[in-house]
């Protein structure tokens, strides 16, 4: 077989040669991802093993313009076929690799992987992973390696963190910078890094996960609090934005989204003070307590709930808390008015976070908000809190003239008839 070149710069040497099965990558612009996955590829097309071979960019042109051209550098003389209308190359022995898009998902079914490549996975579906191409490797215990450049803190990110946390078995990560890349012009990086926002900046060249700014809201608009004034006439409002319940059968299923449950005292000028945003994956039963124990010790005039099906599910529960402790709360339903999500949570949100009418008590729930704020209204990252909190809108009412002495001036016509 003729020798091929497969060299690789330090960075890409300590990926490649650890031993996780599943291993995923930050990294800066032309800091070397795609002659890593080129490379990876290669090795795990010759290595005599049964089952397939897959790269899987957002869309299958973005995988023919990125690493097409790259495997055939890279492959050379042991390339033995290849078909461009179905991004196929064949490798000596009659070892294939497939360069798929994840925008097409029913070209990823049905098959079994021995390894695969996700390229810029921040940029698709989760589903793409967890329903289609999971599975896929199941059979023959494939390996996978996942890289990309951050789209703030996305499905991507709870990726990498599993891995870099160590909390998930078999699975490492990294993060690099362009800076990592030796063959290129520090030069470049240094005029990008002068030239750029600093959002942008950090993220396409060092690969940091701190979403980048939303054109709707500033995080500095956000206004923080130790504690509420004493005395402040107002009520508490819990709103809460349900999205499935995870199984109460030991293995928890990861959902992309979290319930979460709003708790806003609002005063007699209108002022939002978020006291908490509980949030989290949880079953049905905690779902409901968790309801219960705010309302116990929040006691707002009526906890809202966005009318459907998750709504329907959690008034068991809940009833029966109510029935056991013989305490009746009101369950006020609520609806989306016929608004898009993205239109409902700006108009109730927007407008007061610029004029300063909504505050925060710190906690650690801050990061997730402000990281769903800046990153809104990104379909790949989570807007749960922001959406449980825009429900407070539907419910708090301020009595704007209670102060005003209106005298009933109305006298009847007639003192028998009352007219």
């Amino acid at each position: 077989m003729a020798n091929i070149d497969l060299s690789l710069i330090p960075w890409q040497q300590e990926v490649y040669e650890d031993g996780s099965r599943f291993k995923v990558v930050a990294a800066g612009r032309r800091c070397g991802k795609s002659h890593l996955a080129a490379v990876s590829l290669i090795v795990a097309a010759l290595n005599g093993e049964p089952g397939k071979v897959f790269y899987v960019a957002p869309t299958q042109g973005m995988a023919r313009d990125i690493l097409w051209e790259k495997l055939f550098d890279l492959a050379g003389e042991i390339v033995e076929g290849s078909n461009i209308n179905n991004l196929t190359i064949t490798l000596a022995g009659g070892n294939t690799i497939y360069l798929k898009g994840a925008d097409r998902p029913d070209t990823l079914r049905g098959v079994s992987l021995k390894y695969l490549v996700m390229d810029e996975l921040a940029f698709m579906k989760q589903d793409v992973w967890e329903a289609i191409l999971r599975p896929a490797l199941s059979d023959l215990k494939g390996r996978a390696l996942f890289i990309g450049t951050p789209e703030g803190r996305n499905h991507f990110y709870d990726m990498w963190m599993g891995g870099y946390s160590g909390a998930w078995d078999d699975w490492s990560a990294w993060q690099f910078t362009s800076r990592d890349n030796p063959f290129l012009d520090s030069k470049e990086i240094d005029h990008a890094e002068a030239t750029l926002p600093r959002w942008a900046f950090n993220q396409e060249y060092m690969a940091s996960f701190d979403a980048q700014g939303s054109e709707f809201f500033n995080a500095d608009d956000f206004m923080y609090y130790d504690a509420k004034p004493q005395e402040l006439p107002g009520d508490y409002y819990i709103a809460v934005d349900l999205a499935g319940f995870e199984s109460d059968r030991g293995n928890k299923t990861k959902r992309r989204d979290n319930s979460a449950i709003a708790i806003v005292f609002v005063d007699e000028n209108g002022v939002w003070w978020v006291e908490d945003i509980q949030f989290g994956r949880w079953t049905l039963d905690e779902t409901a307590e968790k309801i219960f124990k705010a309302v116990e010790q929040y006691r707002p005039p009526a906890v809202g709930v966005e009318k459907g099906i998750a709504q329907q599910a959690v008034m068991g529960p809940l009833s029966d808390l109510m029935r056991r402790t013989a305490r009746v709360f009101r369950v006020e339903l609520l609806s989306h008015g016929n608004q898009k999500k993205q239109d409902r949570i700006l108009w109730a949100l927007q407008g007061r976070l610029e004029h300063k009418r909504i505050r925060f008590k710190h906690g650690a729930w801050n990061t997730a908000l402000v990281d769903e704020a800046s990153a809104f209204p990104s379909q790949l990252v989570h807007d749960d809190l922001l959406d449980a909190l825009s429900y407070v809108d539907q419910m708090a009412v301020v009595p704007y003239m209670s102060n005003l002495d209106v005298e009933d001036e109305y006298e009847p016509y007639d003192a028998v008839a009352g007219y």
